[in-house]
């Protein structure tokens, strides 16, 4: 059996980084992940680099991280070469699987995302029928994202497309076991998980589907 710890959007938060790692290490998994959106929205984006390299993360850049890049007026030498160091996808293959890590949606999107919830965390179907179309000729047994701050982990066409979640907002981790495809979800921080976390959630909106909101 071989584990793989997933993270995403972790939003410069160390804290539950922290705690995500310390649940992996007492799990004992093989290799860690993570969606990108290193950066974004908290303010502690050097110590939270720190914990993904020490635990050897593999990461892939995300529209924040590249936000960062393109419009921080200064940058530690630590935050620029780490982000600048970062793929827009990386490509797996563990116990047989063959796994495709990007940000938002393949081949290599740092935006748009691949929505499947409501403001309940129910599946919709028209956007599950939407992505198993332009997945269809997708090959690659398991798609690890991140972008649009939901929890979820569903079949769509011929591939295992899952979601971790955002450390800092959903309060979730997942460890995914291989070869037979298996995932566990761990809630951060004493906190309950929140399968689908936008920003309406702020200002009290209802919207049935806040696709139009940025993640």
């Amino acid at each position: 059996m071989y584990q793989l710890g997933l993270i995403s959007d972790v939003h410069a938060r160390p804290e539950p980084v922290e705690q995500a790692l310390n649940i992996f290490a007492q799990e004992q998994v093989d290799e860690i992940i993570c969606a990108g959106d290193i950066a974004g929205y908290y303010e502690d984006l050097e110590a939270t680099i720190k914990l993904i390299q020490q635990a050897k993360c593999k990461t892939v850049l995300g529209n924040h991280d590249q936000t960062y890049l393109d419009t921080a007026k200064s940058h530690s030498p630590t935050i620029e070469d780490y982000l600048k160091s970062l793929p827009l996808y990386q490509e797996l293959e563990c116990e047989g699987k063959s796994i495709f890590l990007v940000h938002a949606a393949p081949p290599d999107l740092l935006q748009g995302g691949i929505k499947l919830l409501d403001q309940h965390g129910k599946i919709i179907a028209s956007q599950k029928k939407h992505w198993a179309s332009q997945l269809q000729d997708f090959e690659y047994d398991i798609l690890i994202v991140g972008h649009t701050h939901q929890v979820y982990a569903e079949k769509i066409a011929n591939s295992l497309v899952i979601n971790p979640g955002s450390t800092a907002f959903n309060h979730s981790c997942m460890i995914l076991k291989l070869p037979e495809m298996t995932l566990q979800t761990y809630a951060l921080e004493d906190q309950p998980i929140i399968k689908s976390w936008n920003f309406s959630m702020l200002y009290g909106s209802h919207s049935q589907y806040p696709s139009a909101r940025k993640s």
